[in-house]
């Protein structure tokens, strides 16, 4: 299977990170191309919801979330155990497996774009839920009998950062004016979506290229944790999004956030909750192997699954 040309630029961001080229994406620009994203996704998710009876969703909303927040409940003895990794590194690693990509939720879903897959529009709705259960979770984690987090803080971060404010804006935007009335918009937001991912993509890759020195410190085990734990985070997905009903394309987004690691919230979370964990191990393991596992082998593995096994409950 080939693969998809918005994974294909991102290896060629990795292939010039590896090399040492001098190839890089200016800030300004890629501050604007993940503000576009998470505008676009939570837009083109608001549109599909109006579609939808909430309260329909209310239910389907709390599976979802509770489900998911036995990830981090997962990572963390595995990684203070097995790993015998610190507290403090292995709660704000579960943090971050427990929480979700917004790159990787867009990628799965152009995957399943080009091979005619059609999922919920709602998930966009799991995805924003999905960002922060987990990084409280990691905190209380890490801070369980060594005192308490400055959760004021914690919680300003996190449903003030850019990531939850784009996301739920643009959901109640779309939700708001539904599909004619975003019409105008559609060339920017829709149209240009998949270019505006692939460039985006190119400095994902120089950025993961950059990480691998992180791994090489934190050893085997960490490396073999981060390819291992999405596998788990997208059976539990699967079979989630089995229970719910949800469909072939549906079932594989849930996989594929599940599946995923945060790069972007959780850092900022647990740099003010946990300042005492590595962030280099965090980021090292969900940037340098989650995210290209991700998107090299897992949204197509989960994507196979899923249809096999909507194949035989059907």
């Amino acid at each position: 299977m080939p693969f998809e040309p918005v994974i294909l630029f991102f290896l060629l961001g990795a292939l010039a990170g590896l090399i040492r080229s001098d190839l890089r994406i200016p800030a300004v620009l890629y501050e604007s191309l993940s503000i576009f994203l998470l505008l676009a996704i939570g837009l083109k998710g608001g549109v599909e919801l109006a579609r939808y009876p909430v309260g329909e969703l209310l239910l389907a909303a709390a599976v979802v979330v509770a489900a998911g927040a036995l990830i981090p409940l997962i990572a963390f003895p595995v990684l203070a155990r097995l790993g015998k990794l610190p507290r403090a590194d292995a709660a704000s690693i579960a943090a971050h497996y427990g929480s979700v990509s917004v790159v990787t939720f867009a990628v799965a879903s152009t995957f399943l774009l080009g091979r005619g897959e059609s999922a919920e529009g709602y998930m966009t709705v799991f995805l924003v839920l999905l960002e922060f259960p987990a990084l409280m979770i990691g905190i209380w984690l890490a801070r369980r009998g060594a005192g308490s987090a400055d959760w004021g803080k914690v919680l300003h971060e996190v449903f003030a950062g850019k990531s939850i404010v784009l996301l739920l804006g643009g959901l109640v935007i779309g939700w708001v004016a539904g599909s004619e009335g975003l019409k105008p918009l559609d060339k920017l937001f829709f149209d240009l979506f998949k270019g505006m991912l692939a460039i985006f993509l190119l400095e994902m890759g120089l950025v993961a290229a950059s990480r691998i020195g992180d791994l090489r410190r934190a050893g085997v085990f960490l490396a073999g944790f981060a390819i291992a734990m999405p596998l788990v985070g997208a059976t539990l997905g699967i079979v989630t999004g089995l229970l719910l009903g949800l469909s072939v394309g549906g079932t594989t987004l849930l996989a594929t956030l599940y599946a995923s690691a945060s790069y972007i919230a959780a850092p900022a979370a647990m740099r003010i909750a946990v300042p005492e964990a590595n962030p280099g191990l965090s980021i090292g393991a969900a940037l340098g192997v989650t995210f290209p596992f991700n998107l090299l082998f897992g949204i197509p593995a989960y994507y196979w699954l899923a249809t096999t096994l909507h194949g035989v409950f059907a």
